[in-house]
């Protein structure tokens, strides 16, 4: 499904009243006037100013109307006062038609000064908004004709006014420059609110130019600083801007989590049209989900609210409830709502809102099989100056399934790979580890509709040449590969190929290969032979809703999990592992997808062989057998290798096999994170096992963020945490492990996943294996082609060969015991793979025989 907000109506990034520096002055120094007579034009005045700079345009809008009333009689100076302030209030609500309306009512019109300069501004921002760009030139030159020869502060606000009317003309270059221009004024005046007004302004740029990474930046400044000042109404704003760049980098928490909060901030201030826009974002994230009637619910509030608003927001707001009508199969609801947007969006001028209208037309096209409109359609969308990359992309994947419906298979290959490079150039230009890990889920419809198209043709091997193609990208592009923020000259299943049984051979073993699609799943099974077996698998949320049971049963240990989890375990197990004919002391490599990363399959429950009789209730139930039992598990994201030169080149360089860097039981930074009983134990038996004269040991206050990176980590075979760790969900590169404060600094006992990527960009790890014996080390979240992300995955992105990390809280005494045998085994010569297994098999014929025990730790390995 595509991202069908119109950006231009969705985002409403600037206020165009609010832009007179003279106002907010006037509120802050002249507070004192709330306790004057009401008889006095000037404190009703202010009031209604003070109202409105805070971003409570319901009530600054109530009290410049009762201020006109009761004193527009006095002069024509105090009529235009508040009627102007009227003015900025509808401009601030995107009400563009009522400003010209309202500023065209009042007589005597001012021909100089300052309120002259404000009645042409706001007049050139209504037409700017209107498509009429003439006319707002003319107006925007009159006022700055007046301002020639004046530096009063409603002149320096013009500067911004013509940002406006060049984003609303498309030339985006000129408007940065502007806004820029704003942003250095209000820094070099002290005016925190035009700043972050500029801020907003700037993230406008950004986004308009599809710089996401960029625009969160800038976002977050004008958030900071509309947060610390209390200007409510560009708070809100800013936080809906960040929430549609992270919808657009494909970071649907994040952005489900700004909206939210932007369209509760926006309802309190009574400010519909940002309402509307929050609505409308939170039920495209819905209609992505497929939870349709929550869509619709958004849809409908937006709507109707649309109607005291904007013709903008009601065109979104139209296509949206068609588009979830085309989902829901009422295609006669469908076409009404898309020849109703279609019509308003023609009679405005709305190119963008046409092109998105046009989305949901061809698509009720295809469902009528009517395939000559469609093709025509989706055509016209994919060439249109006003589509956006998300909006090609997804009109290429259109044409594939058009063409595909057609049995067209050769047409449908070229629109499918002409998607998918569409889609690798726009994530190419974004440079961050942070926007790149969420933007692969922009794709994932186009990848998953390919996989299927190219099994049904009976290509099996290139079904898993193009989902292989689709993982461990940003984690692969860490090893420093040339390719890093380069589009794809040729993004071909020939320059991608893979010989995967060679990878099988080379890891020892067998590797499981899962795809989790919306309407069918694989499995392919790749061993070191020629063979490689393909299984269709059930749709993603049969599988996701096993095993997110599954696994909350596990972690709520330490009941018996056969009798509580025994279903879903050996579902599991029948579905996931069966097909692939796995024997007895294999090694196994698994490379999960979605909810799967999250899922230790050591766990999964062997189901008993049939005996044909059920024991009595007076039989001693049979214990569970655990897959754990039967091989050896390790896990990858990734087939996709192109780093293998590189990892030889650092095993090379690497240090004698026994170097250690062991960090840990660290000086408790606060209450949240006590000291660990164990940690001295644990610190003092890995010691133990390694040369004094090839370890170094930072421990207690010595055991610092800042150490760690000043300690030459890159030089060790070994590296070993023993602390407290903290995932971070929403950004999991915030994630931390927790040492001892550095100083009086506050947070310098964190050290953070980016700060693991960042030092190690220079200074790659040559690690051998790096142990984080931390809760949720692991990650709690999986990215679309990245797998979980956290500190796990930062340290592998970061050069480490093998990562052992946990996936839910880990108990102090059995993980104590836990790597005392596992360090035994690697002392005696066995792989991480297989000291782990062994470790995990001592506890489970133990005391500790419960998954909560061994299972969090899982070894995660590149190829």
């Amino acid at each position: 499904m595509t991202r069908t907000i119109k950006e231009r109506s969705f985002i409403r990034f600037l206020k165009p009243g609010v832009l007179d520096h003279w106002t907010v002055v006037a509120a802050l120094i002249m507070c004192w006037l709330w306790t004057c007579s009401p008889a006095n034009p000037g404190s009703a005045y202010d009031q209604a100013v003070i109202a409105y700079y805070r971003g409570d345009f319901a009530i600054a809008g109530a009290k410049a109307e009762t201020g006109y009333k009761q004193f527009h009689r006095l002069s024509s100076e105090w009529a235009w006062k508040f009627t102007i302030l009227r003015a900025r209030v509808l401009s601030s609500r995107g009400m563009s038609g009522d400003v010209l309306k309202l500023l065209e009512s009042e007589p005597n019109p001012p021909s100089s000064g300052d309120l002259a300069v404000e009645k042409n501004r706001l007049e050139s921002v209504a037409y700017a908004s209107s498509g009429e760009f003439a006319t707002s030139e003319t107006l925007l030159r009159k006022a700055e004709s007046i301002c020639a020869s004046s530096a009063s502060p409603p002149c320096r606000d013009l500067v911004t006014a013509r940002g406006f009317l060049q984003m609303e003309m498309d030339n985006y270059p000129e408007a940065e420059k502007s806004f820029t221009q704003a942003l250095s004024s209000a820094r070099a005046a002290g005016d925190e609110f035009h700043q972050a007004m500029a801020w907003n302004n700037l993230t406008w740029c950004a986004e308009s130019q599809e710089h996401y990474d960029e625009a969160l930046d800038r976002g977050e400044a004008a958030r900071k600083i509309s947060a610390r000042e209390e200007f409510l109404d560009i708070e809100q704003n800013a936080l809906g801007n960040m929430g549609w760049a992270y919808y657009k980098l494909g970071d649907s928490a994040k952005a489900r989590e700004a909206f939210f909060e932007a369209e509760k901030q926006a309802e309190r201030l009574q400010d519909l049209t940002d309402q509307v826009t929050w609505l409308q974002a939170m039920g495209y994230i819905d209609l992505d989900e497929n939870q349709l009637d929550a869509a619709q619910q958004a849809f409908q509030k937006s709507l109707a609210l649309a109607q005291h608003t904007n013709h903008d927001d009601v065109i979104t707001s139209l296509t949206a409830m068609a588009f979830v009508s085309e989902r829901r199969d009422k295609l006669e609801d469908a076409k009404r709502f898309d020849e109703q947007a279609s019509a308003l969006a023609r009679s405005d001028k709305d190119g963008s809102g046409l092109v998105y209208a046009l989305i949901v037309r061809g698509r009720i096209a295809m469902r009528a099989q009517d395939y000559i409109g469609a093709e025509k359609i989706f055509r016209q969308v994919e060439q249109s100056r006003d589509s956006d990359a998300s909006l090609k992309w997804e009109a290429e994947r259109s044409l594939a399934r058009l063409y595909e419906d057609e049995s067209h298979p050769e047409a449908a290959l070229r629109e499918y790979k002409a998607a998918i490079q569409t889609f690798e150039a726009a994530r190419s230009a974004t440079k961050q580890e942070d926007t790149r890990l969420p933007f692969l889920s922009n794709a994932t419809r186009i990848y998953d509709d390919y996989i299927h198209f190219l099994v049904a043709q009976g290509k099996q091997g290139e079904a898993l040449q193009v989902a292989a193609s689709s993982r461990g990208r940003t984690l692969d592009e860490g090893l420093g590969q040339p390719d890093l923020g380069q589009p794809r000259k040729d993004h071909s299943e020939k320059e991608q190929r893979l010989d995967a049984p060679a990878l099988a051979r080379r890891f020892g073993g067998t590797i499981l290969f899962y795809w989790l699609g919306q309407k069918q799943s694989y499995l392919w099974a790749i061993t070191p032979q020629k063979a490689t077996l393909l299984r269709p698998l059930p749709p993603a949320a049969e599988i996701d809703a096993a095993a997110q049971r599954y696994r909350k049963t596990l972690i709520h240990g330490p009941g018996d999990v056969l009798a509580s989890a025994d279903a879903d375990g050996q579902y599991l197990f029948r579905t996931l592992v069966a097909p692939a004919q796995i024997k007895k002391d294999a090694k196994v490599l698994i490379i999960p997808d979605g909810s799967l990363n999250n899922l230790n399959f050591e766990t999964l429950l062997v189901p008993p062989p049939a005996s044909g009789s059920q024991p009595s209730a007076t039989q001693a139930q049979p214990k569970p057998h655990y897959w754990l039992q039967d091989v050896t598990v390790v896990n990858g994201s990734s087939l996709r290798n192109r780093s293998g030169a590189r990892l030889s080149k650092i095993a090379a360089q690497s240090q004698p096999d026994r170097s250690l860097l062991l960090v840990g039981n660290s000086i408790a930074p606060s209450d949240q994170y006590p000291t660990l009983p164990q940690a001295a134990a644990q610190m003092q038996s890995v010691a133990a096992r390694f040369p004094a004269s090839q370890e170094k040991i930072l421990a207690q206050q010595a055991a610092t963020p800042a150490a760690y990176l000043a300690g030459n980590p890159e030089r060790f075979n070994y590296i070993h945490f023993v602390a407290h760790g903290e995932s971070r969900r929403l950004s999991p590169l915030d994630s931390f492990i927790v040492l001892s404060k550095a100083g009086a600094e506050e947070e310098s006992f964190k050290l953070y996943a980016r700060q693991i990527i960042d030092y190690h960009k220079a200074h790659p790890l040559h690690a051998e294996l790096v142990t984080v014996s931390a809760c949720y080390s692991a990650g709690e979240r999986a990215y679309s082609g990245e797998g979980l992300v956290g500190l796990s995955w930062a340290f592998l992105h970061a050069g480490a060969h093998n990562v052992i990390a946990a996936l839910w809280d880990a108990t102090d005494e059995p993980t104590q015991q836990l790597m005392d045998k596992f360090y035994d085994k690697l002392n005696q010569g066995a792989t991480p793979a297989a000291a782990l297994r062994s470790a995990k098999l001592s506890l489970l014929h133990s005391q500790f025989s419960n998954p909560l025990y061994w299972a969090p730790f899982q070894l995660y390995s590149r190829l």
